[in-house]
């Protein structure tokens, strides 16, 4: 654990990768400026499409046929299937139904073959009932432009969904081809990212973003009539500097239940989680990306947590700002002293908890399910 070697690697892989990521941020914001781009509002976005599908007339709440591409790694069949099922008729295509994308001869002959079959899937449905949208959460590690091209041919408009473009905009990069947007996201008609500084990285590619956060299902994350009886908790995957924060929290006294992959408790399920939520007098947050320094992102359990009717302590970025009221609604804390003080004002301070997590709980119920953020999207695209 205390290995200088490790140490050092695991110091000088960070310091890399920030260096990486400063580096492209900083070259797609002058290239931004340099082309003289706008970030499109609402009203560009429908002059674009309107343009793009002059035919396209809206269809009442629930009568929209959609097709899905993603495939359900963990939270995606129990957030984004029942959000799009509000609008309409689903059909689902999840590549690794027929396909194992982790085999090993993927990218030799796995990635072509997969590719293939999706094109003349998506193909036969589209003849069979002419569908109102294609809505996909894939990657260039997935799919190549070529692909996303010839989907776009069918004529039904396509919106691209991603996580994480602080980090994975880009991604690795093999044969010229990047694993993430990068190289798919033009061939879209609308892209919808998490992440609000990725915007200038779509427009210089060519693309047309919308920002929007993810999104909870309350179907899923409601409160739970449950003593609370855990201090602190906190449910995520073991990396990066959260062990090191768990040690010293309980070095000074707080006791804190961690659960997740690399976490002695294991894993929960999702109803173990919503529990623990209610259980749990506060519930932890990391704002960081997996081996990056000073890199944040807004998270599922940004909103889940509070939908669930937890107390959320999260680390503070920027982003957090636009989707809760700092303070009142959820609590940030900025480094570890910070961390701890809130720790220990929120537990000795019942009540003023209870009116956080109380309008937290009604402002992710009010403004942040994936429902929401779908009526936003297809509003915005003239679909509904």
């Amino acid at each position: 654990m205390n290995d200088p070697l490790k140490i050092y690697r695991r110091r000088f892989r960070t310091w890399r990768n920030k260096v990486r990521l400063n580096g492209e941020l900083e070259g797609y914001g002058a290239a931004f400026s340099s082309q003289r781009l706008a970030i499109p509002d609402d009203s560009a976005i429908r002059l674009t499409l309107q343009t793009r599908f002059p035919g396209l007339s809206p269809k009442p709440k629930g009568k929209l046929s959609i097709i899905a591409i993603y495939h359900n790694y963990n939270w995606e069949e129990g957030g984004l299937k029942p959000g799009l099922e509000k609008f309409g008729t689903v059909r689902h295509y999840d590549w690794f139904e027929v396909f194992d994308h982790s085999r090993r001869d993927w990218r030799s002959s796995g990635k072509a073959e997969m590719n293939r079959d999706l094109l003349i899937r998506i193909g036969q449905w589209v003849a069979a009932e002419r569908p109102d949208v294609i809505f996909t959460y894939l990657s260039g590690e997935l799919v190549s432009p070529k692909t996303v091209q010839a989907l776009r041919s069918f004529g039904v408009p396509m919106i691209h969904f991603s996580l994480n473009d602080k980090e994975n905009f880009v991604g690795k990069v093999r044969g010229g081809l990047a694993f993430g947007s990068r190289d798919i996201c033009r061939c879209f008609d609308l892209c919808w990212t998490s992440t609000g500084d990725a915007l200038k990285k779509y427009c210089v590619e060519g693309a047309l973003p919308v920002y929007l956060p993810e999104g909870a299902n309350p179907g899923l994350h409601s409160p739970r009539d449950l003593e609370k009886t855990i201090d602190v908790s906190f449910v995520g995957q073991c990396y990066g500097n959260r062990p090191e924060i768990i040690r010293r929290l309980s070095a000074e006294g707080v006791r804190v239940e961690t659960f997740g992959y690399g976490w002695p408790n294991g894993s929960l399920s999702t109803e173990e989680m919503v529990c623990l939520y209610s259980k749990s007098r506060i519930n932890l947050g990391f704002a960081g990306v997996e081996g990056h320094e000073e890199t944040y992102c807004l998270k599922g359990r940004d909103f889940e947590i509070p939908m669930s009717g937890g107390l959320y302590l999260t680390e503070y970025h920027p982003e957090l700002e636009r989707v809760y009221n700092l303070g009142q609604e959820i609590v940030t804390y900025r480094g570890f002293d910070d961390l701890l003080a809130n720790i220990r004002h929120l537990l000795s301070d019942p009540q003023r908890a209870e009116a956080i997590r109380q309008a937290g709980f009604w402002r992710a119920r009010k403004e942040h399910t994936w429902e929401m953020r779908f009526e936003q999207l297809f509003t915005l695209m003239n679909l509904v």
